[in-house]
């Protein structure tokens, strides 16, 4: 499990090659599920404190989108898949 901290726009002290993994930490929240698109982009699903969903699109260490508060895995994954995030 590694913890990662970002300033909103990339993940901060980390090397470009790295991939959030299920288990690790970003800020303060625990990626449930990771998917991606193509071989640069992939979003990262997390649990926020209050058990809502965020998902992070990232490009390499670079976040390039955000969607919050989904009620759940289920409905951000089907968001991630019918590219509304």
């Amino acid at each position: 499990m590694a913890i990662y901290n970002s300033d909103g726009k990339k993940l901060m002290n980390v090397e470009y090659d790295v991939i959030v993994n299920v288990g690790d930490i970003v800020d303060g929240m625990r990626v449930l599920s990771v998917n991606s698109r193509s071989d640069e982009e992939y979003a990262v699903f997390l649990l926020e404190p209050n058990t809502r969903v965020t998902c992070y699109i990232f490009d390499e260490v670079f976040i390039i989108g955000k969607s919050d508060s989904f009620d759940g895995l289920g409905d951000a994954i089907d968001a991630w898949n019918n590219d509304e995030i």
